[in-house]
């Protein structure tokens, strides 16, 4: 499986999700920052992974822009998935999660959901990350593989 991760991170933390979910796909994985993404790994993805932190309820707008800006050849019928770092808490579930609106985006535009949109906790506004999230991420990871 050759896997593209697009991910964006405000603080570190996303992109310590993304790199835990290459290293659990142990194949062909390339990841790339939103924005540093060259058209030719998008051609040769057999599955595409978005990672985004919560902002304001949905992904950074970088990763809605680019999510927006894959070429309609490319984004019918491709395999995708969708994960989020976010904060626990009755206010902010108010107002949703990146993950699933990805998700949504993906699907509406054609791509096919592989996987449910998962979300990785974390501490602070900032970060860290919250003890085994890492790990929860790579066994979200295995899922992929089947």
């Amino acid at each position: 499986m050759k896997a593209l991760i697009v991910y964006d991170s405000l603080h570190g933390n996303t992109e310590q999700i993304a790199k835990a979910i290459s290293g659990a796909l142990k194949d062909d994985v390339r990841v790339e920052r939103v924005g540093s993404v060259d058209s030719g790994a998008l051609d040769s993805a057999g599955i595409l992974i978005i990672g985004s932190p919560t902002h304001g309820g949905r992904p950074t707008p970088a990763m809605q822009k680019f999510i927006d800006s894959i070429p309609e050849k490319l984004i019918k019928g491709m395999k995708v998935a969708a994960c989020d770092t976010r904060l626990a808490g009755r206010m902010v579930r108010m107002f949703g999660y990146a993950a699933p609106r990805a998700a949504a985006s993906l699907q509406s535009r054609g791509a096919v959901l592989v996987l449910p949109p998962e979300g990785f906790a974390v501490a602070k506004t900032i970060g860290p990350l919250k003890e085994g999230e890492l790990e929860r991420a790579a066994k979200w990871a295995e899922g992929l593989r089947q």
